[in-house]
Parts: structure tokens; sequence; C-alpha cells
């Protein structure tokens, strides 16, 4: 097991490495700081934006509206994959509904939005449309495997539909679920940014990122897109704990 784990660190350490390496070529192969910035002067831009009060409200508005999004798409996303598990008809009705979700672009969605919401507001229904998708297909597909294994049991002690999804189907589910939950949040967080980008959402990172670019201040943009790249890894850690915590009470 230690092993494993050595291993596994080693390897992530040897891709960031690799990536600090690809950045520092092409920033000698550029040579202009207007278009690339070194990753030096990123970190020092990075360490100013740590001292401003202005970066730690925009970040909080932006962390707010990814964790709306997120807890939204994900109970509603659990919620419809329960019902589509339990009866057929709900499984066929949303299945055209959720390929339409999935193929509709994200960019159009924002720019109509826009013009029914706010800029605040936008950024976080796109990311609901968006994510609730993913965890409606990683929570049914997760049903389905314990269907396939507990259903005839479930039904030849004639268990009711509802002790079945919430005392059965959802918790033995639950592990591969929470073990998707981590990538499903860092993708909203991007989301969430990217509309706020073209929202040019008031106190937001991606506003902020607006701004960086309109005033061509690289090593800001480039700062603000690290520290949104080092969140996303933190919310993935994080649930990643809980997806660990979920499997040893299984256990």
């Amino acid at each position: 097991m230690k092993r494993a784990v050595l291993k596994n660190f080693a390897l992530s350490a040897a891709a960031v490495l690799a990536m600090l390496l690809v950045w520092t070529v092409a920033c000698l192969i550029v040579r202009n700081d207007y278009v690339l910035p070194t990753f030096g002067e990123t970190c020092a831009e990075m360490g100013k934006l740590l001292a401003e009060s202005e970066f730690w409200t925009a970040f909080a508005g932006t962390l707010l509206r990814t964790a709306l999004a997120f807890l939204v798409a994900f109970v509603l996303g659990v919620l419809l994959a329960l019902a589509a598990g339990l009866q057929t008809w709900v499984r066929s009705f949303l299945s055209p509904v959720v390929s339409v979700l999935r193929t509709v672009p994200t960019m159009a969605i924002i720019l109509m939005l826009l013009l029914w919401t706010t800029p605040r507001v936008a950024p976080v229904i796109v990311a609901l449309l968006v994510l609730m998708p993913a965890v409606y297909a990683s929570t049914l597909a997760a049903l389905d495997e314990v269907k396939a294994e507990y259903g005839v049991l479930a039904r030849a002690y004639r268990i009711p539909a509802c002790k079945r999804a919430f005392r059965m189907y959802l918790p033995l589910a639950a592990p591969p679920v929470l073990g998707q939950a981590g990538s499903v949040f860092s993708m909203g967080l991007k989301i969430i940014v990217s509309g706020e980008v073209l929202a040019n959402t008031f106190r937001s990172l991606g506003g902020m990122m607006q701004e960086a670019k309109m005033f061509v201040q690289m090593p800001r943009l480039m700062a603000l897109t690290l520290v949104t790249v080092l969140v996303g890894f933190l919310l993935e850690g994080a649930c990643l704990l809980l997806y660990k915590a979920a499997v040893r009470w299984r256990k």
C-alpha cells in the first residue's frame, strides 16, 4: 500500500515538473512577458493577489456560486437518477432531456441567460445545467450495478420502492457516486469561472480575469488562472477524502 502511494505521488510530481518545464521552455521561446509571463513572475503576482481584500471577496463569490450550483445539481441529479432507476418510463422521459443538455453549447446558454438574468446568476444556472446530467449519469450507472446485484433479492422480499431507494440502493451506490463528485465539483468551478469571464461578473475570479485581460496584465491573469487550478485540485482532494470515508463506512 505504501509503495503504491509513493509511486502515485512520484508520478504526480513528475507530471507537475513536466508541465513547469514546458512552461519554462515556452517562456524562453516567446521572450515576451506581455504574452507569456514566467512561473516566477506568476508566483510573485499570486503573492500580491493573496494580500488584496478584493481578491478574497471575488474568491468567496466564485466559490459560493460553485458550491450552490454543485449542491443543487448533485441533489437534483441523484433524485432524478433514483426515479429513473425505479421507473422505466421516467428513464425514457429523461433520456432525450439529458442528451439535449449535454449537447447544447455552453456559451450560447450564457449569452441567452445574460438577456434574462444577471451576470451573477447566469454562471450558476449554466453550471447547474452542465453538472446535473453528469451527476445523473454517474448515479444511474451506479444504481444499475446495485440493482443487478440486489434487485432480485429486494423483489423476493417485496421491499417497498421507497425503502429500496433510500435504504438499499442509494447507500450501496453512494461510494462510486462520491468518487465522481470531486471531478464534477472541479468542473463546476471551471464552468463558473468561464461564465463569469463572459458575463464580466462583478466581484468574481472570472471578472478579475476579464479585467486583467482588458488591461493586458498577463502575470495577473496567469496568477488568477493558477489559483483556479489549485482550488480545483483542493476540491477534488476533499471529495476524495469523503469517498474514502464512505467506502470505510460501507465496509
